[in-house]
């Protein structure tokens, strides 16, 4: 994949952590999330998570994320983002609704260092695979649309769920 700016490590023992209403504008945003991003919490609190969604990152993926969480559920999935200066980071994310008086009243995210073997050989070359069907969609909602068909499909012919997938990859399950 094609990156502009350095990609940003952090510590193997650091979680990055925010917190998020249920239109995904951040409420929290603890050090480690403003240190790797290169935000102040003044910048970030309020706006919208996707402030650090990275170009090379399919909106399809995105979209599974997004339908998982809204139906209460908790997702992992690997994740580039940007800083603040343009460089780049990549993360496990941990999703899960957070809850008020028994209703979904946003979400919370921690993400740690992940595998960067598992970044090179299986996801990146995925992203980059789904990133293309979404550029040569004729709009971006066709994209989208197309990017998750493909990975549905994908998963489908290898008799596994997003999560299963996921999980096959970060404890090094055979594939």
């Amino acid at each position: 994949m094609n990156y502009k700016g350095t990609e940003v490590f952090f510590d193997q023992n650091d979680l990055i952590v925010s917190k998020t209403n249920l239109k995904g504008h951040i409420t929290y945003a603890n050090h480690t999330f403003l240190e790797i991003a290169g935000y102040e919490e003044a910048e970030v609190i309020g706006q919208p998570h996707n402030l650090i969604r990275h170009e090379n990152m399919p909106r399809g993926v995105f979209e599974l994320f997004w339908r998982q969480i809204a139906n209460g559920q908790e997702i992992f999935a690997y994740v580039v983002n940007a800083t603040k200066n343009g460089d780049h980071y990549w993360v496990v994310a941990h999703v899960t609704p957070s809850y008020a008086d028994g209703r979904v009243n946003g979400y919370h995210s921690t993400r740690r260092v992940p595998d960067h073997a598992v970044i090179k050989s299986t996801i990146e070359p995925l992203y980059e695979e789904l990133n293309a069907i979404e550029a040569r969609s004729s709009d971006r909602k066709t994209g989208i649309q197309n990017s998750v068909a493909h990975l549905n499909g994908m998963l489908e012919e290898a008799r596994k769920s997003y999560d299963e997938f996921v999980s096959s990859i970060m404890w090094g399950v055979a594939q």
